[in-house]
Order: C-alpha cells, then structure tokens, then sequence
C-alpha cells in the first residue's frame, strides 16, 4: 500500500466539496421544534422538514474567505486500491495521521487479505488519535468479518447498500433483518454497534445514530452508477469534519455526524438528478461529479 495511492488527495467528490464551501447564512427563530419532529421515528418527512433540515446542514459549512490558507477548512485522507501490500504501509500512512482531520476508507480497496490487514491497522491508529472515519466499499467487508473494529467508536460513519447492509446485519445481530422496516432495521444496527453512524443507501437514505433515525429522500434519479457511493463518502468525509469543528451552538444540539450524512445524502442525489436530465440511462458518475459545484450552489448556498 504505497503512500501516494493508499492515502492521498481526497477524491473529487470531497475535493470539490471543499472547494465549494458555502457563505454562513441568516437564519431565523430557532429550528428546534420541526428538527425534532425531522429526526423522529415518524414515517411522515415532509418537504419543509427536508428544507430545514438542509437549513442546519448549511450552518455547518465553513464560509470562504481570503484570509484562510490551504488546508485549514480539512484535509481528508483516502485509503484506497493499491499494489503495494507491504507490512510497513501502516506505519508509512500512521506518519499522515495527524495532519488530516477525516479518513475515508474502501473507495477501490479490493479484498486482499493483507491489504485489510494494513487497513485495520490503519482504523486501530485512526481510533488512537479520535480521527473521524467514514467506511464504504470494501471496507465494509472488513467491518463484516471484524465489527469490533469500530464497535463503539462514534467518530464512525458506516455506509453500506442494500446488500452490505444484509452481511453487516447478520454478523452484528446474529440472522436476518426485516427488510420491510428500514428505520426499524437501521436503528437496530446502529445500537448494536455502539451508536455508531449507519447510512443506508436506497430509495430513501435511512440515517441513524441508534438514538434517532432521519431519512433523506431528496429527488435523485432512476439511474445507479457505479462510484455513485465513492462521491457520497467523499462529500462526507468533508462534512463530517465541518460539522464536529462547527460546535453545538450551529447543530442545535442535534448529532453532527447525522447532520453531515444527510448533507452529503442530498448532495450525491441532486448531482444524480442534475447528472440524468443532461445524459439519461447513459449517465456516469464522471457526469455525477461535473455537477457537484452546481449541485452544492442549489442546496447550499441560494
């Protein structure tokens, strides 16, 4: 796991977010009331609590300005694919830890069994220093076959498909789920690991803490590419960082991880919607990422 492929420059989708970071806006009267019917266990998710949902999203968003240098709004790290399975990778990437303030992991990992052993080398030191982790991909196989990795951590964002979520589910809670109650079945999931973060990728993204369950069903489109999630755990990898520098007093009290998962839910939907009215059935996520700057304008900053 060479140090230029293993961790490197956060993937466009994260690049892109970060450059685009949004001006602070004014808000009015405090959102308190409608968040909490918005985080509920309610089925009922309507568009004014998406709205203001969104609303909270943006009060995480670091403002631009000329008097920032490079870096100092994040610098996430990306543990990916790589040739070199070297048992000295986690020490080359742990000499990177403490200058990032995320880690994403899985994007294009593979599963060689001693590549996942220097990524689970890789999450051990990331948890030492409190390092915030979002895990897709493969790296969810390895949470599969190891869930004491990140059991209990809640810097953790797990965000697992349809069917990473069934393996993830019956290694965590022991047999089958209902698939017929996603709230219920996120919520469960979610405890077991400690209150770690869960996405569930689908029709309707489930989000939960195992305290509260929001779900994000911003108009995307009928299209699913392959990469679609690498551009979600990008983008989330940057709010997630966002939203625990923002403090309580921007996320009204509300979890800063489900905050920065439903910002990055709705942000990879509308560059899905906006990525399909321009290509249709032939649409890429190549299309998905040209559209992640006019996607961040329209939910983020008008």
């Amino acid at each position: 796991m060479a140090i230029p492929a293993g961790i490197r420059a956060p993937v466009a989708g994260a690049a892109a977010v970060v450059l685009l970071s949004a001006a602070l806006a004014l808000y009015g009267p405090p959102l308190d009331a409608v968040l909490r019917r918005a985080f509920s266990l309610n089925k009922a998710h309507s568009i004014k609590d998406m709205e203001n949902t969104l609303q909270l999203v943006r009060k995480i968003i670091p403002p631009l300005t000329t008097k920032k240098h490079k870096g100092q709004d994040g610098r996430i790290g990306i543990v990916g694919g790589c040739q070199d399975d070297s048992p000295d990778a986690t020490r080359e990437v742990e000499k990177w830890l403490p200058r990032l303030h995320a880690l994403v992991v899985g994007p294009g990992l593979g599963r060689d069994d001693a590549l996942l052993e220097n990524v689970r080398g890789i999450l051990e030191a990331s948890k030492a220093r409190a390092i915030p982790v979002v895990i897709d991909a493969d790296g969810l196989w390895l949470i599969t076959q190891q869930p004491t990795l990140i059991q209990g951590y809640q810097k953790a964002v797990l965000t697992p498909n349809h069917m990473e979520f069934s393996r993830l589910s019956e290694a965590v809670l022991s047999g089958s789920v209902d698939s017929r109650d996603r709230r219920e079945s996120v919520l469960r999931l979610s405890q077991a690991l400690g209150n770690v973060t869960v996405v569930q990728k689908g029709e309707q993204d489930m989000i939960s803490d195992g305290k509260q369950v929001l779900e994000c069903s911003h108009q995307g489109s009928n299209r699913r590419c392959g990469g679609q999630g690498d551009l979600l755990s990008g983008s989330l990898g940057a709010l997630v960082h966002w939203a625990l520098n923002a403090g309580p007093e921007k996320t009204n009290g509300f979890s800063p991880l489900l905050l920065a998962a439903f910002g990055a839910c709705a942000l990879t939907r509308q560059c899905s919607h906006q990525a399909f009215q321009k290509h249709g059935r032939s649409t890429t996520t190549t299309d998905m990422i040209a559209e992640v700057g006019p996607a961040f304008n329209r939910l983020f900053e008008t």
